[in-house]
């Protein structure tokens, strides 16, 4: 029992050893996207040559250029005159070169079509895919936007082979060792071990082969849509139907301005001048009362009226 303990215990050492030398001796990555795409001399193969049943690849087949894992991604965005035939003609040319439609989504708002299609290329016919949809044969009327991103994997790809050979060695060891033991306790210890170890290799398998396959195949991302006609545009500025909501918006308003100003003239402003009108009449009222009686008053004082003329003359004579 001690022996087989200690057995493990240095298999798991050297296990630990075997997984930092595998990562010091993985290559560091480009600092930047065009030294990514600068070291590809050749584009990588979605499956490279010597590759086992696993689709672990010896490091030493791995060349510093030639076979260097790239992934590769971007996205284009077109104006076509017509979007379903623009459509085919893109499917048909990505089939020949050797890809397939990963995705798709297509609209058709106001009468006008459009669509998003994700395509998956081989990495070696990049260039040529991407030529063949600025141009559609003649269906493209402009290219809006388009970018491209390369990333090199080639060193996660060496590191990742290493650590799953290390990892099988450690299985056939633990296989010998299972194969050996005669206790139950034993047993179940190396076949608990087995399990972990299976279980790290079936993971780094998975991303192992998620690797190579976007390196293998390029995603890109083209956007499909035709172009707005000045006619069209125009016409859809201007609608009959908003400006007749707006008017009588407006109107509406009016109304509301001119009743709120006859309630405030009826409750608040209306009292007060009939108020004020009182006040007003009143006072004049007043102020004749006292006019009259100053008029009474001063005629007693007047002197008496001259005597008639025909009197005025027999006096005379």
């Amino acid at each position: 029992m001690r022996t087989i303990r200690t057995f493990i215990a240095l298999l798991v050492f050297i296990m630990a050893l075997g997984a930092c030398a595998a990562g010091g001796a993985s290559r560091p990555e480009p600092q930047s996207v065009g030294e990514a795409v600068g070291g590809a001399a050749a584009a990588p193969s979605a499956a490279p040559a010597g590759a086992n049943r696993d689709g672990i690849v010896d490091s030493n087949a791995i060349g510093a250029r030639d076979d260097a894992k790239i992934i590769r991604t971007g996205s284009i965005e077109l104006e076509v005159t017509d979007v379903p035939k623009a459509l085919r003609t893109a499917r048909d040319a990505i089939v020949s070169l050797g890809g397939y439609v990963g995705a798709s989504n297509t609209s058709n708002f106001e009468d006008r079509p459009s669509a998003q299609i994700t395509y998956r290329i081989p990495a070696d016919r990049w260039e040529e895919a991407l030529d063949a949809l600025r141009g559609l044969n003649g269906l493209t009327t402009k290219v809006v936007t388009e970018q491209t991103e390369a990333v090199e994997v080639t060193g996660q790809v060496i590191d990742l082979q290493a650590r799953i050979r290390n990892l099988r060695a450690s299985e056939t060891a633990l296989q010998g060792i299972a194969a050996k033991a005669t206790k139950i306790s034993d047993v179940l210890e190396v076949e608990a071990r087995l399990t972990d170890v299976r279980g790290q290799i079936e993971q780094l398998s998975a991303q192992l082969e998620d690797l190579n396959d976007r390196a293998g195949y390029a995603t890109l991302t083209a956007y499909f849509s035709s172009p707005v006609v000045a006619v069209e545009a125009a016409s859809k500025e201007w609608q009959p139907a908003t400006t007749v909501d707006e008017a009588a918006a407006s109107l509406i308003s009016i109304l509301q301005a001119l009743a709120s100003a006859g309630i405030w003239f009826l409750i608040v402003w209306l009292p007060i001048l009939l108020v004020l009108g009182l006040i007003a009449a009143l006072g004049v009222w007043l102020a004749r009362r006292a006019g009259l009686g100053r008029r009474r008053a001063g005629r007693g004082l007047l002197p008496p009226a001259p005597p008639p003329l025909s009197e005025a003359v027999a006096s005379d004579s």
